[in-house]
């Protein structure tokens, strides 16, 4: 059970920060916009979407293994 209240107060906590400073998650989050677009700009939408979905499933996995 303590497990699963400390992803909530990191879930809550990260929520804050967005609402709190949208800047940082912008900064945060540009790189990975960056590298889509240009990915989406040589190749096609299909293959940006792919490459999305392995780094969503890389973190997945990455997070379950830190654990």
């Amino acid at each position: 059970m303590a497990g699963k209240d400390i992803d909530r107060v990191r879930a809550r906590s990260a929520w804050e920060t967005v609402k709190e400073s949208p800047v940082i998650t912008a900064i945060a989050v540009a790189p990975v916009v960056l590298v889509l677009g240009v990915v989406w700009a040589l190749t096609n939408g299909f293959v940006a979407f792919v490459l999305l979905a392995l780094l969503g499933v890389g973190i997945v996995i990455g997070g379950k293994l830190l654990k």
